[in-house]
Order: C-alpha cells, then sequence, then structure tokens
C-alpha cells in the first residue's frame, strides 16, 4: 500500500474525479482497455455495491454523499476492478491511500501521478472519463 499526504484546492467533485481518472490510467498501463470497474464504496454512513447485473455508477445521489464527505475529511473507501486486477482506494482529508493486489508498480505510479495533478489548479481529466462512471443523462 502506498499513501499520499498532499495540499489540494480542487472542489470535492474535481477532486474524486482526478483521483479515479488517474487510478484508472494508470492500471490501464498493465491491463490495456479492461473495464475500470467500481465495485464498492464505503462512506461513514453509506456502502454502495454494484447490483449483480449491473455496474456501480456515480449517480447525483452518491456523488452528493461523496463530495459531502471528502469536504468534510471524511474517510472514503473504494474497490475498484480492472482487468485482471483488483484496487483498494482510500480518501481521508488530504491523505490517499492505494493497494493493487497485481502489481505493486500501479500503486507508486497512482501516488507519483497524483502527487502531481492534486497539486494543480486545474488537474489533467480525460473529458470522457466522467460520462463512464456517471449515468447517462
Amino acid at each position: 500500500m502506498k499513501t499520499l499526504e498532499f495540499e489540494s484546492g480542487l472542489d470535492p467533485r474535481k477532486k474524486l474525479m482526478t483521483i479515479l481518472f488517474w487510478t484508472n490510467r494508470k492500471a490501464a498501463r498493465t491491463e490495456g482497455c479492461a473495464p475500470f470497474t467500481l465495485k464498492k464504496i464505503v462512506t461513514p454512513e453509506n456502502t454502495y455495491t454494484a447490483e449483480e447485473t449491473k455496474l456501480l455508477k456515480l449517480t447525483d445521489e452518491i456523488l452528493d454523499d461523496l463530495e459531502k464527505n471528502i469536504e468534510d475529511g471524511k474517510p472514503l473507501y473504494f474497490e475498484i476492478s480492472m482487468g485482471e486486477e483488483f484496487i483498494e482506494a482510500s480518501l481521508e482529508g488530504n491523505v490517499f491511500s492505494v493497494s493493487a493486489q497485481k502489481s505493486g508498480e500501479i500503486e507508486e505510479e497512482i501516488i507519483d501521478k497524483l502527487n502531481i495533478e492534486l497539486g494543480k489548479k486545474y488537474p489533467s481529466v480525460c473529458e470522457s472519463f466522467e460520462p463512464r462512471v456517471t449515468p447517462n443523462k
């Protein structure tokens, strides 16, 4: 497990999307174009899981909950799969941790990239990423 303590002036949604995007992007290095799947998200008050035949998407309700918890510095926990890789990540305040089962190199790459991106006023996040993890409007 690798951990990053950072300073960031990003709003909660941008912080969340930056973390998820770069976790996805760095895992894709070894897993190619395998689907990025949110398996589980845990907040202090709620647990969100994918239904058997459906993907877990960040609905407005889930996003509101996540953003509020990020704003309040409360802990969030994510389980993510991509191909054969299984990633556990957590965010609490300005501390992000990530653990990858298959490749420890991915952990280091995610932390290194987030160390750069979370310090920017405008982090680099592909415009097509957010629509892939949120439901179609």
